[in-house]
């Protein structure tokens, strides 16, 4: 596939830089000359599309080479929104990045909006050392509530692939929604309207994997603690305290050799709860990336 965008970042002088970048129609990029603190050494990149979104049948390729002992953030300034689709064409993002020793890429794009009808289809894969640090957040949102769409589109394939030192595969994920001839999306979905993943890897950001593996171990507890009467017996769930649907649900669970990688899984009723929570495990990163991710 012709590529759309590339971008190299490289130790200049002791700090990252980006010493190669290129976009074309309908791409991007804009790279800001300093992001939050003098003294924080990372680049960062903003992508954005002509239009503010990907239109039906758009493909879109791009690839980032981070070199070694640098830090790089990739974001959006807005959610990535998806057009209606003409007829059954798809439009497609790839995204190849290779992450040298010892650096750091943190992709935190705002969430993937597909409007009625969209067909979408995108596709990162990852290419890391075996002490490269990497952080993913891909999420998406129902669609445009205030034109009462809800899990309105046609398609949405999101596919997140790690491979460490080349071809070894380390974290291979996939998700899938279509609207099918037996029930919709939207009845699949109940009534959570945003479906997130956030992966976790790499020395660099261990403490934050911690962190975050705790905090949801706290919030999940709290959240399905199944309350007990006062003689200590656990009220059965169909009794008249019936127990509620929680309005926002994660999991983590560890991956790779040594556990070296976290992948956290959210599904919640609001976008904004998802923002909340992403501010607050992601606030350690300040140090490393200059402002604290969702800020």
């Amino acid at each position: 596939m012709e590529k759309q965008g590339r971008v190299v970042v490289d130790k200049v002088g002791g700090r990252s830089t980006v010493t190669r970048c290129f976009s074309k129609y309908p791409l991007k990029f804009i790279i800001p000359r300093k992001v939050g603190s003098s003294e924080t050494d990372a680049v960062w990149v903003y992508t954005l599309t002509y239009g503010g979104g990907i239109v039906s049948g758009d493909s879109i390729s791009c690839e980032f080479t981070i070199g070694d002992g640098c830090t790089t953030v990739l974001t959006t300034q807005a959610s990535t929104k998806i057009y209606k689709s003409l007829g059954s064409k798809c439009c497609e993002q790839v995204l190849e990045a290779r992450v040298g020793s010892d650096a750091l890429l943190a992709v935190i794009p705002d969430p993937v909006t597909c409007f009625s009808t969209a067909r979408y289809s995108q596709k990162q894969v990852f290419r890391i050392a075996s002490n490269s640090s990497l952080v993913i957040v891909d999420w998406i949102t129902s669609g445009r509530h205030e034109s009462g769409e809800k899990w309105d589109f046609d398609l949405y394939k999101s596919a997140n692939h790690i491979f460490i030192e080349d071809d070894e595969p380390l974290f291979l994920d996939m998700v899938h929604l279509e609207r099918g001839s037996i029930s919709s999306i939207a009845e699949r979905m109940q009534d959570y309207q945003v479906i997130a993943m956030v992966v976790l890897l790499g020395p660099r950001i261990k403490h934050i994997q911690n962190l975050v593996q705790e905090n949801v171990k706290r919030m999940m507890s709290e959240q399905l603690h199944i309350p007990s009467t006062a003689s200590g017996r656990q009220l059965k769930p169909n009794s008249a305290n019936r127990f509620t649907k929680p309005s926002f649900i994660a999991s983590s669970s560890v991956f790779g050799p040594k556990g070296i990688g976290v992948v956290v899984r959210i599904a919640a009723t609001t976008t904004e709860s998802v923002y909340e929570f992403l501010q607050h495990q992601l606030a350690g990163m300040e140090p490393l990336l200059g402002v604290s991710p969702y800020h």
